[in-house]
């Protein structure tokens, strides 16, 4: 009898646990869509209402002007999202790629110069040659000013990038390569046909911050890509639309808009939305491999 009360407290304790737990990360969670949500309102209200009564979860004057000038030129956004979208899909599979055969390369025991090659790359997050060098390599040395290869090639191999790989993929036992060796297979089909199978959350994880590197890149293409290039990534065009608007907002030039109803934080908010949302929509689907992909590796037993 004594036992069965026991359970029944343990129970109910441990569901008083999860209640806990649940509230909290659901407010953590509401924490986190909050502004969000502000941004989203704030995209749909008037440069007046905002003025006047700030920032609102649901806009008090309804418009959808800033999302008008975001998208007054159609052909420029599609081809910015384009532009972005192929960048993205083609650099994250390059460099998914370049940096699984990296790590896996220099967490091999039988690789000789393994520590050395690591050293160099984990110098590289330390210390850097800075701008000039790097403008001077791309634009004298490789001849890549104007050409979206100067913006897709420097994200290929991220040295944080490659260290996380190679803890991820030291978790599988060297002895699999080996049995595979005394097969018969080749060290390319070795990585290929057991490596990568193997390492499925590691490279949805790593894929997700290569992914994201690229969508949101725009330093780069501002160096290197000048206005001879029609169609630049969605990060920079939005970025010279809100720069634009503030340019008018704050000179006294004339325009068909009244200078004072120019929707310059309404539109800052829709340049978010519109560069954010894909990003919003796409994560859910590589969350439960971000999540398990992330802690392998990470402790040891």
């Amino acid at each position: 009898m004594e036992n069965v009360s026991r359970s029944i407290r343990n129970n109910a304790a441990e569901k008083v646990v999860r209640l806990v737990g649940y509230c909290s990360i659901g407010l953590f969670a509401l924490c986190c869509l909050l502004p969000f949500i502000l941004v989203l309102g704030t995209s749909f209200t008037t440069e007046r209402s905002i003025q006047k009564h700030g920032f609102n979860f649901w806009p008090k004057d309804f418009t959808t002007f800033a999302y008008k000038i975001v998208f007054e030129n159609p052909d420029y956004v599609v081809g910015s999202y384009a532009v972005t979208i192929a960048l993205t899909i083609i650099g994250t599979v390059a460099g998914l790629f370049l940096v699984a055969m990296t790590g896996y390369a220099l967490q091999r025991p039988d690789f000789r110069y393994r520590n050395y090659i690591s050293f160099l790359i984990y110098f590289t997050t330390l210390f850097s040659g800075g701008l000039v060098p790097f403008y001077l390599l791309i634009t004298q040395y490789l001849e890549l000013k104007n050409s979206y290869l100067a913006v897709l090639l420097p994200g290929l191999l991220t040295p944080f990038l490659i260290i996380m790989m190679k803890a991820f993929v030291s978790s599988i036992p060297h002895a699999i390569t080996e049995s595979a060796k005394i097969d018969g297979a080749g060290d390319f089909t070795i990585f290929i046909r057991l490596i990568l199978p193997m390492t499925t959350p590691a490279l949805a994880t790593i894929g997700l911050f290569i992914a994201l590197a690229y969508w949101n890149e725009w330093y780069n293409s501002m160096l290197f890509l000048s206005s001879d290039v029609k169609y630049r990534p969605l990060q920079l065009f939005l970025y010279n639309v809100v720069t634009s608007a503030e340019w008018i907002k704050n000179s006294s030039a004339s325009s068909n808009v009244p200078l004072r109803d120019v929707p310059l934080e309404s539109m800052k908010m829709a340049a978010a939305i519109v560069a954010t949302g894909p990003v919003v929509l796409f994560f859910p689907f590589v969350q439960r491999y971000f999540v398990k992909g992330i802690t392998i590796g990470a402790v040891k037993g």
